[in-house]
């Protein structure tokens, strides 16, 4: 099956990962509703054109909007990347700006307004046009490039945050591939696509959110000229294949391999009597479960900050219930099994917080390993 890239347009797209029939990630079914769970094909493909890595041809529908609460992480992060952002583009404070609102939260507006900037209005330019963990939502990414590169006023900055292909790709993060997340994108890729909107990378920073991120900022082309750090990443991105079809084909035996060793270490744990719970019902849970072979046999149930969740399940064959946090600290568990692993320093302290009660954590990804509080 051929269809044209989400990012170019171009037709020269192959199918490079395939982790079978998925449940849709942000689909919470009440727990007592029966399956089973609608699935669709969860496959990457790649553009030989543009390089962009993206979803194939399928048009999942939620059955309802996501219920997650930002993490304390995501929240500082927002601040603090303002902070920075005004500290190295002074100019900005005090100028128009316009956001591009993601479903991960995080929005930078109250900061911006705090230092005196305004919204744009209606067709008006921005100086600085914010995407932070957006445009990876959106199915027809390079008509969302476009988008961005026409709010962009002359002489103005648009940042654009995405989770970086490469830290998913060389840490076998598999389970943030996942329906609602359209591509996976590179610098190379966001390089190529902005050049058809008129665009250009001027700089590129690697933040440590969900996993491992870039902060990329853009300008119009004729106002460009790219520090050293854009090459840098690039020649990062080249040597480890990013943009290979073989090599990005790789991921999908890893993320068998681990999934399978998750299955293992949760059987020797039950085993040896040790009782195992869940922190976290993240959009990528299902994935992770469901390619694991892990049931309500391997873990009871899980725990998450959103009372949207509580009362509902992982879908797919799981079937783990969701529950409030206090039950975990209740049961006092052997190991916990942090879902949420790209905030597990977040987690641990929370729960450590007080003293503890002495649990091992594992962390899946990119092998199961222990981590003590």
């Amino acid at each position: 099956m051929n269809f044209k890239c989400r990012g170019c347009a171009g037709e020269s797209v192959v199918p490079v990962v395939d982790l079978g029939a998925q449940p849709c990630a942000d689909y919470f079914p009440t727990a007592e509703t029966p399956g089973p769970d609608p699935r669709w094909p969860l496959e990457l493909w790649l553009c030989r054109d543009c390089t962009l890595v993206q979803l194939g041809p399928v048009e999942p529908q939620l059955p309802e909007p996501p219920l997650a609460v930002e993490s304390a992480t995501s929240i500082a992060h927002a601040e603090s990347s303002v902070k920075e952002l005004l500290r190295d583009y002074p100019q900005l404070s005090g100028g128009v700006v316009f956001e591009f609102a993601s479903h991960h939260g995080g929005s930078w507006l109250e900061h911006l307004y705090a230092a005196g900037c305004r919204l744009a209005g209606d067709g008006e330019g921005a100086d600085l046009v914010v995407d932070v963990h957006g445009i990876a939502h959106e199915p027809a990414v390079g008509e969302m490039m476009r988008l961005r590169a026409e709010r962009l006023a002359p002489g103005g900055l648009l940042v654009l945050e995405f989770h970086h292909l490469l830290p998913l790709f060389i840490g076998n993060q598999f389970d943030t591939i996942r329906h609602g997340h359209w591509s996976y994108l590179s610098l190379s890729a966001v390089d190529r696509l902005a050049a058809l909107h008129g665009l250009a990378v001027e700089s590129v920073k690697q933040v440590d959110m969900f996993g491992g991120s870039l902060m990329v900022m853009l300008r119009h082309a004729d106002e460009v000229k790219p520090d050293a750090s854009v090459a840098v990443l690039q020649e990062d991105e080249d040597a480890a294949g990013i943009a290979d079809e073989v090599q990005l084909a790789t991921l999908q035996e890893a993320a068998w391999h681990a999934a399978g060793a998750l299955h293992d270490e949760l059987t020797r744990h039950k085993a040896a009597g040790r009782t195992v719970l869940g922190y976290g019902a993240p959009s990528k849970a299902p994935v992770l479960l469901d390619l694991s072979k892990v049931g309500t046999d391997l873990l009871a149930f899980t725990v998450d900050a959103a009372p949207g969740k509580h009362g509902r399940r992982i879908p797919g064959g799981c079937g783990v219930p969701i529950r409030p946090i206090d039950e975990l600290r209740a049961a006092r568990p052997d190991v916990v099994l942090v879902l949420t692993w790209d905030i597990a320093d977040e987690v641990i302290s929370q729960l450590e917080a007080g003293g503890g009660w002495g649990a091992t954590y594992l962390v899946p990804l990119p092998e199961p390993h222990e981590v003590v509080g």
